[in-house]
């Protein structure tokens, strides 16, 4: 049997954070962009860091959060992931497997993406995955075969923002990241360019002084990212921007008048 290569992540709870600066641009019907600043974490899948107890309510990472069916029972974010890629003909095999996400803090989380970066048993890439959450409580996962630089393409077939219908196609880059974060995701409409959204970050080894240090620098970040994205999704709705309703398969309550939101395949 293959023995299996890890990634060491650094610090003392051997996990990155990584200061973020998160830019979406709409650039039609007009020109609208945006920027938010806030921190992610990048954690092997299998050491997820515990932090004391007085900073857990800080951070911690709970397999509901992360597993696509939440109402199920998930012994592990793992073995979530696994059962996934099973579905879809791909095994791990033991593989490590990295991921970039908020944590929950202050009892709450919210991810508009989540990406898991696969290797095999032997330390080889094996696939990219990433997890798209809306504002409506739904999730869906895309599996991507990148190359050398992280770039793949998938179909869009998830419903996220209120402003775009469920067409188009994703241009997605997202390397695994070292010492900075560089993610691009591009949705592609008719042959044109209809949003795009970049995470740009810098890491710090996770322990206890880093945390409180993003945590004052970004109090409340899961919540603000929710308000976030409800705001600017305001503004494009009092703007006059059209609402494209939810179909109904992909309801995931009963249908009603929808808090707009704007397109967050990037967190």
């Amino acid at each position: 049997m293959t023995a299996r290569a890890v990634t060491a992540l650094p610090g003392p709870w051997g996990a990155v954070l990584y200061d973020t600066v998160t830019t979406h641009v709409r650039p039609a019907p007009r020109l609208r962009s945006f920027r938010h600043r806030g921190y992610l974490w990048l954690v092997d899948v299998d050491r997820l860091p515990t932090p004391p107890w007085p900073l857990r309510p800080l951070a911690r990472f709970l397999p509901r959060d992360h597993a696509l069916d939440p109402a199920g029972r998930t012994p592990s974010v793992r073995q979530d992931l696994e059962r996934y890629l099973a579905r879809h003909g791909v095994r791990l095999g033991g593989g490590q497997v990295l991921m970039l996400t908020q944590a929950r803090s202050l009892g709450h989380v919210f991810n508009p993406l989540t990406v898991y970066w696969c290797r095999d048993g032997a330390g080889r890439p094996l696939c990219t995955v990433a997890e798209v959450h809306n504002t409506y409580g739904g999730r869906h996962r895309y599996l991507l075969p990148p190359d050398p630089e992280g770039r793949a393409e998938s179909v869009k077939d998830f419903y996220v923002s209120p402003f775009f219908p469920v067409d188009g196609r994703y241009r997605m880059v997202l390397p695994e990241p070292g010492e900075r974060l560089h993610l691009t995701v591009h949705l592609e409409r008719r042959g044109r360019r209809a949003f795009t959204a970049t995470v740009r970050g810098t890491a710090r080894p996770a322990r206890p002084a880093t945390l409180l240090r993003a945590v004052l620098r970004h109090p409340f970040a899961t919540w603000a990212v929710s308000l976030h994205i409800r705001y600017q999704g305001t503004r494009l709705w009092l703007s006059g921007l059209p609402v494209h309703p939810r179909p109904a398969a992909g309801r995931s309550r009963p249908a009603d008048t929808p808090v707009p939101t704007e397109e967050v395949p990037a967190p």
